[in-house]
């Protein structure tokens, strides 16, 4: 585990020692709890640098990583899990692997196949590969995004890194795209391949780039996600969803560094606790929440623990300590979200560190199973199907003179709305006509169609759960889940493990009908079945809940000075309307509605803001000191 950046100039030039020094500044601002072990590579075109993690389980991996006599440079942030078997296929007489170092065997590997090498990867990696003979960068991304790879591409160069910051510091001050803005207030994360900040952008998932000096970058396609239903028994979609999980576990234990897993009180975490404790009886699990009722999954998880016979670490996290932490995460996401589980995995994480280098997580269970609630609002809306469409046209108005908050209009607005244009993904924040009141630079023209527009043209003749799925899969999970659960694992130097999300693992889910996944009137149906008996019984029958946080409470009272202070202060008046956002925290404090996830949205931009373009923390405060924000607090009582 570790970060790097690169610099491809489009002319030859060597560079100075004043270039290299800027360069060598880009590695540190890489989060500070990699190592101090560096590794840098220059020549006329290319520059590498690399900076390794403190838990690194090889020497040899002090990269940029060289072959073929130096004619190959690598370097390579993340885990290959199919190492032996990859290994077996290209090793011979004329290509040994000296080491199991993942990068190594991926170099033998790119020798023989070239970038159709990324498509028998099995794991989550960002790598960069420069070809010195023939003046070529290749770079790519794992297939569900689980690492991140940023770029910005000019005329004099491309520079390319695993964290954001270290391309914009250069800059002298963040230039904020209004577009990604604009989505960012729909969809509460930037939707990739944008970044809030102007002309940084991500490689997309799955894909591999080319780069030649003196020619734009080129992305290509080694990997897509694809559902093609197939009927089978239930007993064998049991036993192939089990098989396929407990490879996906065991290839990501197979590791001398201390594995522990998080755990909730829900499905996907208790299954992958269940089964590593099968490879590693002694496994530790860590779980938090809040001491507020119906929010926290504490109690649950202990008692799943107990009747798993693994022992749990749990933590209780306060109003104040959660706000305070924000800066510092905030810091660490590079770009702004509003998902208010981000803190307590940052809390997790944290306390996990202690014990283990290594963690298991459930994401992805949910876009891969049809875990989400809403999933399964097609089949409740399917008497639709049978309204003829002048009929459904004059329920569409009924519906929209009907008052707010009057019984029977949510239902007619989603029933007489196309799929496409309802739903943008498992969570949705402000509406158009919201976005426009408060925000300065709203563009009509710029829809969040325009991100989920071309993902349902790819999947039109898809069941709707699937289509439901593959949105999530390219905008849900890659811009808030992997994000988030990358980047708080990351600021404790704590590598993250997702077996869900496993290419194989991805290819059986995707052959599921789709009543094996909403059916009998819940979500997961298929999980839950391979989940029995493996298990206890009270973690099957609970109701979702995830990482629920009280900031609808904590918004009225112990937040509410802090909040109103952020909103005064920020320094974003030339982007949002602030008197707008000012009276929706006033109406959610006097039960006029609950306005919480909305306001969350802005006040976590306005966080970022104050972090990337007001410079109010210094790097200092962020990254060795945590974060010393403003915090006013108030008691539920006052």
């Amino acid at each position: 585990m570790g970060g790097f950046t690169g610099v491809i100039r489009n002319y030859p030039e060597i560079p100075d020692e004043e270039q290299k020094a800027v360069f060598k500044e880009q590695i540190q601002w890489l989060i500070h709890h990699y190592s101090d072990d560096e590794g840098y590579y220059y020549d006329k075109y290319a520059s590498l640098g690399f900076k390794r993690s403190t838990n690194s389980g090889y020497e040899s991996e002090l990269r940029p990583l060289t072959y073929e006599d130096e004619a190959m440079w690598f370097v390579f942030y993340g885990d290959i899990y199919n190492t032996e078997e990859l290994r077996q296929n290209v090793t011979t007489e004329d290509d040994t692997i000296a080491t199991e170092s993942d990068a190594e065997m991926l170099a033998v590997l790119f020798k023989k196949y070239q970038e159709q090498a990324f498509a028998l990867l099995r794991g989550t990696f960002a790598v960069l590969i420069w070809d010195k003979e023939q003046a070529i960068l290749y770079g790519a991304r794992d297939p569900f995004g689980i690492k991140p790879l940023f770029y910005r591409e000019t005329d004099e160069e491309a520079v390319f890194a695993s964290e954001k910051k270290c391309i914009s510091f250069m800059a002298e001050h963040e230039a904020i795209d209004t577009e990604a803005l604009q989505h960012y207030l729909s969809f509460q994360f930037v939707p990739e391949p944008m970044t809030m900040t102007d002309h940084i952008k991500k490689v997309a998932p799955g894909h591999y780039f080319i780069k030649k000096p003196g020619e734009k970058m080129t992305q290509h396609r080694y990997w897509q996600a694809s559902f093609t239903p197939v009927l089978a028994d239930k007993q064998n979609w049991i036993r192939r969803i089990r098989d396929s999980l407990y490879d996906s576990v065991k290839v990501r234990m197979n590791s001398d560094a201390p594995i522990g897993a998080f755990l909730s009180g829900g499905i996907d975490s208790t299954i992958m606790a269940a089964i590593a404790k099968e490879f590693k009886p002694d496994i530790k699990t860590f779980s938090v929440g809040f001491d507020r009722e119906g929010y926290s999954e504490i109690d649950v998880a202990k008692e799943t623990a107990a009747k798993l016979g693994v022992d749990n670490i749990a933590y209780r996290i306060t109003p104040e300590e959660y706000v305070k932490a924000l800066p510092k995460i905030m810091w660490y996401m590079d770009d702004p979200l509003a998902d208010p589980a981000c803190v307590p995995l940052y809390f997790a994480a944290r306390e996990a560190r202690k014990h283990v280098d290594v963690a298991l997580s459930g994401e992805g269970a949910d876009e891969l199973f049809g875990g989400y609630n809403i999933y399964r609002e097609p089949e409740s809306l399917k008497l639709f199907s049978y309204i003829p469409f002048t009929v459904k046209k004059l329920l569409k108005r009924v519906a929209a003179v009907m008052p707010e908050g009057v019984r029977g209009k949510s239902f007619l607005e989603r029933g007489t709305t196309p799929l496409r244009d309802r739903y943008i993904g498992n969570a949705k924040m402000f509406e158009e006509d919201e976005k426009q009141a408060f925000l300065k630079s709203f563009r009509k023209d710029l829809s969040y169609r325009e991100v989920t527009g071309p993902l349902y043209d790819q999947v039109s003749a898809y069941p709707f759960i699937n289509q439901m799925q593959y949105i999530d899969i390219h905008t849900w999970l890659t811009g808030d889940i992997l994000l988030n659960a990358d980047r708080m694992l990351a600021a404790h130097s704590l590598e993250l493990r997702v077996p869900f999300l496993d290419k194989e693992v991805f290819r059986v889910a995707s052959q599921l009908p789709p009543k094996l996944k909403t059916g009998n009137g819940t979500t997961k149906s298929i999980l839950r079945d391979v989940s029995r008996g493996l298990i206890p019984d009270h973690v099957l029958d609970r109701k979702k809940l995830g990482f629920p946080v009280p900031i609808r409470h904590w918004l009225k009272n112990e937040l509410y000075d802090w909040a109103k202070r952020l909103i005064q202060e920020s320094s974003t008046d030339h982007l949002l309307d602030k008197s707008y956002v000012l009276n929706l925290l006033e109406a959610h404090c006097q039960d006029k509605g609950d306005y919480s996830r909305k306001i969350w949205t802005v006040l976590m931009f306005m966080l970022w803001h104050q972090i990337f373009v007001e410079n109010q923390f210094d790097r200092e405060t962020l990254t060795q000191t945590g974060s010393d924000s403003k915090v006013f607090l108030r008691s539920e009582s006052s």
